[in-house]
C-alpha cells in the first residue's frame, strides 16, 4: 500500500536518480516553452514597484558574493539565493506566470502552485554559479517542477482552503529540488536539505493582492537554495520531512494529511508538465478570471457592445473562483489582479486586458472605476457542485435597452493543454514582457538559446544575453 511507504524516501531517490535522459520529448519541449514564458514574465516584473524595492533592499544591504545576475533595466550580481529571491518575486510580480493544472474535481484548479519559476530561477541562479551546461539547467528545472507539482496534488485541498499560497510554501520544495540537483546532493544530503525547505516553507492567502505575494515565490526560490546549500555544507535537518507526525504533509494541511498515492509510485508517471499539464497566461493577473474575461471578450465584441450600453454586469462562478479572486472593488493595480468586475470592466471598456490595463492609474480612472460598480459576483450553486478541476463561469450582461446578453466561459480556455499557445503567441506574450527591458537583438537571442538550451554549453552566454539590459521606463 502507498501509505505504508514513505514520502520522504520517495522523493529523496527521484531527485538523485533523474536524469535528463528520463524526461521524454514532450516534457522538454514543453518545459522550454515554460521556461521562455517563465523569463518573459520575470524580465517585465522587474519594472513594478514592488521589485524595485526589493532591489534597494537587498543592495543596501550588501550584495554578497558576486555570484549570480539579477535581472533589469539595471543588472547586478549578488549571492545566487539573493538573486533567486529578487528575479522570482519579480516573475510573480505581474501574476502572468504559468499555473499547475488539477487533475480532479476536488482539487482547486490553478491555485496547486505556478509551477514554473521557482525551479527555473533557482537552477539559473545556482547554475551561473557553476556554470553548468544548458542540458544541466534543463534536467534540474524539469526535476524540480515535477517534485513540486506532485506535492502539490498530494497535500489535502486545506492547504490551499485554509490559508496557504502554495506557489510559496510548495514552491519552495521545487526550487531546493533544482539547486539540490546541480549541487549533486547525496542521498544522506537531500533528506537534510528537505527537512531544512520544509521549515522554510512560507506564504499566507492573506497576501493576494499587495507586494507580499510575489515575495512569497522569490522567497521560495531563495529558501530552495538556502536549504540545499546548507545541507550541502552539512547542515542538518529531521529525516522525516514530508512524513507523519510531524512533517511537511501533516502540518501544512492543518492535520489532514495527504492522498499518498498521488505521490508515492507517481514521481514521473507521467510527468506533470505532460499530464494533466501546463497553463500559461493569456492575460496578467488571477488565472482563475482569465475563462470569465474571454467570455466577457466575445461577447462584447459578437454583439459589438460599448461601454455606455451596459447598464449591469454579472459574474456567476463557483466558490473556487471567487474566494480567491476575492476584490468587488479595485483601488490599485494589485488588487486589480484578483477582482473579476475589474477583470470583465477593462474588457468592456477597452477589449483587452494586459500591460497597459493592469495599471494604478487605469484601475483608478473613473470609467473603470464606475463601470466595476456596475459589476456583480454571484455564487452559482450549480458551478459550485461540478466541482473545481475546471474554470467554470457565466457571464451576464444587461443593455441600457433591456436586452440581456448571456456567455458562458469556454472550459478549453486561451493558454491550457486543450487550447495552448501556438509558438507565435508564445514569442507575442515574450516580447510584450521582455521588450520593457531588453533591445529587439537579445530578445531574439534569448529566444534561439532556449529553444536549443539542451546545446548551450554554458548557462552564462544565456544570463550575459538575459543581462543585456537598456534603461526603459515602467509602461504608464
Amino acid at each position: 500500500m502507498a501509505d505504508s511507504l514513505r514520502a520522504t524516501t520517495e522523493a529523496v531517490a527521484f531527485i538523485r536518480e533523474t536524469t535528463f535522459r528520463d524526461f521524454p520529448a514532450e516534457a522538454v519541449a514543453i518545459g522550454k516553452r515554460c521556461a521562455i514564458d517563465g523569463l518573459g514574465v520575470t524580465l517585465a516584473g522587474t519594472t513594478t514597484d514592488g521589485s524595485t524595492i526589493l532591489r534597494d533592499y537587498i543592495r543596501g544591504s550588501g550584495t554578497g558574493a558576486a555570484d549570480a545576475t539579477v535581472f533589469g533595466a539595471a543588472p547586478f550580481r549578488t549571492t545566487a539565493a539573493s538573486a533567486a529571491l529578487l528575479n522570482a518575486a519579480a516573475g510573480h510580480a505581474m501574476d502572468w506566470d504559468d499555473t499547475q493544472l488539477s487533475t480532479t474535481p476536488d482539487r482547486i484548479f490553478g491555485l496547486l502552485t505556478h509551477p514554473t519559476l521557482p525551479p527555473l530561477i533557482a537552477a539559473l541562479a545556482v547554475g551561473e554559479r557553476l556554470r553548468v551546461s544548458g542540458q544541466q539547467l534543463l534536467e534540474a528545472f524539469l526535476v524540480g517542477f515535477e517534485l513540486e507539482c506532485k506535492i502539490a496534488e498530494a497535500i489535502s485541498p486545506a492547504h490551499y482552503k485554509k490559508g496557504f499560497h502554495s506557489s510559496g510554501t510548495i514552491g519552495t520544495f521545487g526550487a531546493m529540488a533544482a539547486a539540490a540537483k546541480l549541487l549533486n546532493l547525496d542521498e544522506d544530503q537531500l533528506s537534510h536539505a528537505l527537512a531544512i525547505a520544509a521549515s522554510l516553507s512560507s506564504g499566507i492567502r492573506v497576501n493576494f493582492g499587495s507586494m507580499t505575494k510575489p515575495l512569497h515565490v522569490g522567497r521560495a526560490a531563495q529558501n530552495g537554495i538556502t536549504a540545499a546549500e546548507l545541507a550541502s555544507r552539512g547542515f542538518t535537518g529531521g529525516r522525516d520531512a514530508l512524513d507523519p507526525p510531524w512533517g511537511f504533509f501533516q502540518v501544512f494541511s492543518h492535520g489532514e494529511g495527504a492522498e499518498l498515492d498521488r505521490f508515492v509510485g507517481t514521481l514521473g508517471k507521467p510527468f506533470t508538465i505532460v499530464s494533466p499539464g501546463v497553463s500559461i497566461k493569456p492575460y496578467p493577473c488571477g488565472v482563475l478570471g482569465h475563462p470569465t474575461m474571454d467570455a466577457m471578450r466575445t461577447l462584447v465584441t459578437t454583439h459589438d457592445v460599448k461601454p455606455e450600453q451596459i447598464r449591469a454586469i454579472r459574474v456567476r462562478a463557483g466558490s473556487n473562483i471567487l474566494n480567491p479572486l476575492r476584490y468587488t472593488i479595485a483601488t490599485n493595480e494589485l488588487e486589480a489582479k484578483f477582482c473579476p468586475p475589474f477583470m470583465v470592466s477593462a474588457i468592456a471598456l477597452r477589449r483587452k486586458a494586459g500591460i497597459h490595463e493592469f495599471t494604478d492609474a487605469f484601475v483608478r480612472s473613473a470609467p473603470a472605476q464606475e463601470m466595476m460598480r456596475r459589476c456583480e459576483t454571484v455564487l452559482d450553486p450549480e458551478i459550485e457542485a461540478k466541482g473545481w478541476e475546471k474554470i467554470r463561469s457565466t457571464v451576464e450582461v444587461d443593455l441600457a435597452d433591456g436586452r440581456r446578453l448571456v456567455q458562458e466561459a469556454d472550459e478549453r480556455y486561451r493558454g491550457g493543454p486543450d487550447h495552448p499557445f501556438t509558438r507565435e503567441d508564445l514569442l507575442e506574450k515574450f516580447t510584450d514582457c521582455a521588450g520593457l527591458v531588453l533591445p529587439p537583438a537579445a530578445m531574439d537571442e534569448t529566444v534561439t538559446m532556449v529553444e536549443s538550451l539542451e546545446t548551450l554549453p554554458d548557462v552564462t552566454a544565456l544570463v550575459k544575453t538575459l543581462s543585456s539590459a537598456k534603461p526603459v521606463a515602467a509602461t504608464a
